[in-house]
């Protein structure tokens, strides 16, 4: 038997503006998806773990955890965790039901990640998701998310010496890329394909600027739903084995902080530690569902990983790395830019797409000849880092 840990069984719901969907529908969904595709008793769980952001702002629940029981009376008197760790807060999840494995506490976890944002007008949910941020200095100080990212964007073009159209033109095109592959994702929020040339050429109107220099489609969106995974000791006939995973904290603030403010340390460290843990290389991964929440956070992720040298995260582009046929396929499911980002869903999510990748049921794009890929789920501004590597078995 592997020492790792294995997924067996997989489970995501349709990301959006979910109307008829609760924060409890959507775990029930995700929870009894996992659990049929796992083709698992509900009785060999022995073990649940939430990843949930806000709860209680959305939707007035922050206790969720234990309503996997009234989902499966058979849970009952199993233990049930939430966690929590901002837009990282699914990976986390994931992590600790791997050590609590690991750890010969349990064989079997569910792990499940939801959020319901759509309860809240876009100025709550706004103000919901900068509680994620350092608030005393930042959220409080009208700081918003996309302008906690614009903080990169700035600083990258003053670092490097880029300008303002040669920035645009390449968040244009990470736009276009997620744009094409969601498309092709029947599960993603936004289906619609555009290109660079259509983004670019854009009314201020349609792309209005919502933090200088991030415009609307630099933006992920305010999605709706929920994904889960079954962890299990034992690989079974369609399993993806977890060969590493490394969560990495860094200071709370991007701005007035210690961080650089043009480059993701904190990601590239954690990506760094898994691949030594992995002992592999980042040339050793095809394909990757990397936390793409701006435009700028996935352009700064190319030379996190490794794909690139800094200042140069562009390459990645020109040289088609990131597309199908390239070095490492970047967000085949067309990332949280199109596929949508329910915070606390979004690492399950990653993990539950890439299982489908590896065991060759992809929703989505198929990409070819994949036998390792990566996550990279960032949680705040890059105060929390988290990354696996799975493996096909």
């Amino acid at each position: 038997m592997s020492k790792n840990v294995h997924i067996i069984g997989a489970y995501n719901t349709k990301f959006g503006n979910l109307k008829e969907d609760t924060i409890y529908s959507l775990y029930e969904e995700a929870a009894k998806g996992a659990i049929k595709d796992a083709s698992i008793d509900v009785t060999d769980v022995d073990a649940v773990f939430v990843g949930n952001y806000s709860g209680g702002t959305f939707n007035n629940q922050e206790h969720i955890a234990p309503y996997g029981v009234n989902i499966l009376p058979e849970l009952r008197f199993k233990p049930m965790y939430r966690t929590e760790n901002a837009c990282a807060s699914g990976t986390s999840a994931i992590h600790i039901a791997e050590m609590t494995i690991k750890s010969g506490k349990a064989k079997k976890v569910l792990v499940v990640g939801v959020e319901k944002m759509n309860s809240l007008d876009t100025e709550n949910t706004t103000k919901a998701l900068a509680k994620a941020s350092y608030w005393s200095k930042e959220g409080a100080n009208n700081y918003t998310f996309p302008g906690l990212f614009a903080e990169y964007a700035k600083g990258w073009m003053k670092h490097y010496g880029y300008s303002l159209e040669q920035l645009q033109n390449y968040l244009a095109e990470i736009t276009a890329k997620a744009y094409n592959f969601g498309s092709q994702n029947p599960l993603a929020h936004l289906q619609k394909n555009r290109s660079k040339e259509e983004i670019l050429g854009l009314p201020e109107e349609k792309n209005p600027m919502i933090a200088y220099p991030l415009r609307l489609h630099d933006c992920s969106l305010i999605s709706d739903g929920a994904a889960a995974v079954i962890l299990s000791s034992e690989k079974e006939k369609d399993s993806v084995e977890i060969v590493a995973t490394s969560s990495v904290s860094d200071y709370l603030n991007i701005v007035d902080s210690k961080r650089d403010n043009y480059f993701l340390d904190g990601a590239a460290e954690a990506t760094q530690r898994a691949l030594q843990q992995a002992n592999l290389t980042i040339n050793d991964i095809q394909v990757a569902e990397v936390h793409d929440c701006f435009t700028i956070t996935e352009l700064l992720i190319y030379s996190a990983i490794g794909l690139t040298k800094k200042g140069n995260e562009f390459d990645a582009l020109i040289n088609k790395d990131v597309y199908l046929g390239g070095r490492c396929v970047i967000n085949p499911s067309g990332g949280l830019k199109a596929k949508g980002h329910p915070v606390g869903a979004t690492g399950v999510s990653m993990h539950a797409l890439l299982y489908k990748q590896l065991t060759d049921n992809p929703i989505g794009v198929q990409v070819a000849n994949a036998i390792n890929g990566l996550v990279v789920n960032i949680g705040g501004s890059g105060a929390t880092n988290m990354v696996s590597i799975l493996k096909r078995s």
